[in-house]
C-alpha cells in the first residue's frame, strides 16, 4: 500500500496539469510556429515560469485502490494484484479466470 502522501501529491500534480494545459499548449504553439525569434524566446521563458508538476509527463499512473505504481492495468485502473483478487472474486463485471 501507498503511504498517503505520495497519493495526494499525484492527485495534486494532477490538477495542476488540468489547470495549466490550456497556457502549455498555447506556448508551445507559439514557440513551434513562430517565426520571430523574440517572440519565441518570451513564450519559451513564459513556458518554463509554469510550475514543473504542471507537465503532463510527470504524472504517474497508480492503482486507484492501493496506490501501486506498477504493475498498473489502464484499462481498469488497477494494479496486476488488485486485479487478480478483485477478478477471482467475481468483482469486475465482464471477466473470468480463463482455465483449460
Amino acid at each position: 500500500m501507498a503511504k498517503e502522501s505520495m497519493k495526494a501529491r499525484e492527485v495534486k500534480r494532477a490538477r495542476l496539469v488540468a489547470k495549466y494545459a490550456e497556457k502549455r499548449a498555447a506556448l508551445k504553439k507559439i514557440i513551434a510556429t513562430s517565426n520571430d525569434i523574440a517572440e519565441a524566446y518570451e513564450a519559451a521563458r513564459k513556458l518554463q515560469s509554469i510550475p514543473r508538476n504542471a507537465n503532463p509527463i510527470r504524472l504517474h499512473n497508480r492503482c486507484k485502490i492501493t496506490g501501486r505504481p506498477k504493475g498498473y492495468m489502464r484499462q481498469f485502473g488497477l494494479s496486476r494484484i488488485q486485479f487478480r483478487e478483485m477478478a477471482s472474486a467475481g468483482l469486475i463485471p465482464g471477466v473470468k479466470k480463463a482455465s483449460w
